[in-house]
C-alpha cells in the first residue's frame, strides 16, 4: 500500500508538472535570470523588458485565436511593419494634428490591419484554401507593400508635430504615479479584453470547438466559417496595433520591422501549451510563452551571449515544450 501511495503522489506530481510546464519553465527562469545577474530584477529592467515584449504579445494572442481553430497566420510580421510604416506616412498627411490625427491613424490601421486579416480569413473559410499557403501568400504581399510605400527607406515622424511628441510620451512613457510603461498597460487590457472573449464569451468556445472538432460543430448548424474569417480578422488589426508600437518607440516606421515576428508568435504560443491543431490554447498561458521567450532574450543579453545562440536555445525550449504536450498526451 505504501508503495502504491508513494507511486500514486509521483504520478500526480508528474502530471501536475506536465500540465504546468509552462509555468514551471516560467518560474525556473526566472529564479535562474536572478542568479545569473544582478540587473535582471532591477526595476529599469524589468519594465524595459516588458515595453519591448508588447508587439510580441499582441500578435501572439492574435495568433492564439487563428492556431485554436486548427490555422496559422504567417503574415502578421509583415502586416505589422506595414500598419508601423503607414501610420508614420499617413500622420504627416493630416490636416490636423494633436491627439485627434494619433487617433485617426491608430483607428485606419486596425481596419487596415483587419483588412488585411479579413483576406486571409475570407480564402480559408470560405474558399478552404490552406491557411498555411494563403498566409505565406500575404506576408509577401504585405512586405513588398512596405517597401513600394517607403522605397525601401525608414520613415521618420516629424518632430514638430505634436502626433509625434504623443506617440514618443506613449513610446518612452508611463503611468506618472506607477511609472509604469503605457505599452504594459495597453498590453494588460488587451489581455483582460481576450481573457474576457475567450473564457466568457460564445465567441471563445466556438473558437476553440471549431479547431477542436470542425465537421462536429458545422453539423450542429453553427456557421463556424465565420468564426474562422473573425479570428484572422482580429489577429491582423493586432498585428497593425504591434506595428504602432514599435513605431511609437522608435518614432521610425520601417519595411524590415516585424521580421520573424510570426516564427516567435507561433513559438509563444506552442510554450503556452496551445496545440497546432487547434482546440486547445488560453490567453494567460500564451502571454506566459511570451514572457519565456521575453526572458530567454533578456538574460543572454544582460550575459552579453550572441543573438545566434539565443536561436539555438529557443528552438530546444520549443522543442522541448512540444514534447512535454506529446507527454501529457500519452498520460491522459
Amino acid at each position: 500500500m505504501t508503495r502504491t501511495a508513494a507511486s500514486s503522489g509521483s504520478g500526480q506530481v508528474t502530471g501536475f508538472l506536465v500540465r504546468n510546464s509552462s509555468v514551471v519553465m516560467l518560474v525556473l527562469l526566472i529564479i535562474a535570470s536572478a542568479i545569473l545577474s544582478d540587473a535582471f530584477m532591477s526595476r529599469g529592467n524589468i519594465f524595459n523588458l516588458l515595453r519591448q515584449l508588447t508587439p510580441l504579445l499582441l500578435i501572439s494572442i492574435g495568433m492564439l485565436l487563428v492556431i485554436n481553430t486548427g490555422g496559422i497566420d504567417l503574415s502578421v510580421g509583415a502586416i505589422a511593419a506595414a500598419g508601423g510604416l503607414a501610420v508614420a506616412i499617413m500622420i504627416p498627411l493630416l490636416p490636423f494634428d494633436g491627439f485627434a490625427a494619433v487617433l485617426t491613424g491608430v483607428l485606419a490601421m486596425l481596419i487596415f490591419g483587419g483588412l488585411l486579416g479579413a483576406f486571409n480569413g475570407a480564402l480559408v473559410a470560405w474558399f478552404q484554401l490552406a491557411p498555411f499557403v494563403v498566409t505565406l501568400a500575404m506576408m509577401t504581399i504585405a512586405r513588398g507593400m512596405t517597401y513600394m510605400m517607403s522605397n525601401g527607406q525608414p520613415v521618420r515622424l516629424p518632430y514638430e508635430l505634436e502626433a509625434t511628441a504623443i506617440f514618443d510620451a506613449f513610446g518612452s512613457g508611463g503611468l506618472p504615479w506607477l511609472r509604469l510603461p503605457w505599452p504594459v498597460v495597453l498590453s494588460i487590457l488587451v489581455i483582460a479584453c481576450f481573457w474576457f472573449l475567450m473564457q466568457r464569451m460564445v465567441f471563445g468556445r466556438m473558437v476553440i470547438a471549431t479547431g477542436s472538432n470542425e465537421t462536429a460543430v458545422r453539423l450542429a448548424g453553427i456557421p463556424h466559417r465565420r468564426y474562422i474569417f473573425a479570428v484572422y480578422v482580429i489577429s491582423g488589426a493586432l498585428a497593425a496595433l504591434a506595428g504602432i508600437v514599435v513605431t511609437s518607440r522608435t518614432g521610425v516606421g520601417t519595411p524590415v520591422a516585424g521580421l520573424g515576428f510570426e516564427l516567435d508568435a507561433i513559438a509563444a504560443c506552442v510554450i503556452g501549451g496551445a496545440r497546432l491543431s487547434g482546440g486547445k490554447g488560453t490567453v494567460i498561458n500564451t502571454v506566459i510563452g511570451v514572457l519565456v521567450l521575453g526572458l530567454i532574450g533578456n538574460i543572454m543579453n544582460l550575459m552579453s551571449v550572441p543573438s545566434y545562440p539565443q536561436q539555438i536555445i529557443k528552438g530546444l525550449i520549443i522543442v522541448a515544450a512540444v514534447m512535454l504536450q506529446r507527454f501529457g498526451r500519452d498520460r491522459a
